[in-house]
């Protein structure tokens, strides 16, 4: 799963939680938009913790050597 499909898990969830009057029986589903809200989080923490591991890390400092010798034949 991607960043983009966590983010809707958050964003489903939380409108299945705070935003809806829906009652059906058998299903409580504050419960629903809770659980797909943390399964959201934590998607979104193994994702940026697996890309975090994926990317080099960036140097702190770039020296930058310039050639100015012109040879003319």
């Amino acid at each position: 799963m991607g960043l983009g499909g966590c983010i809707i898990l958050l964003v489903v969830g939380g409108i299945l939680t705070f935003a809806t009057d829906w009652h059906m029986s058998g299903v409580n589903l504050d419960l629903v938009g809770v659980i797909m809200m943390l399964v959201g989080v934590i998607g979104i923490a193994v994702y940026t913790s697996v890309l975090r591991r994926r990317r080099p890390p960036m140097p702190s400092s770039t020296t930058v050597v310039e050639d100015d010798h012109h040879h003319m034949g």
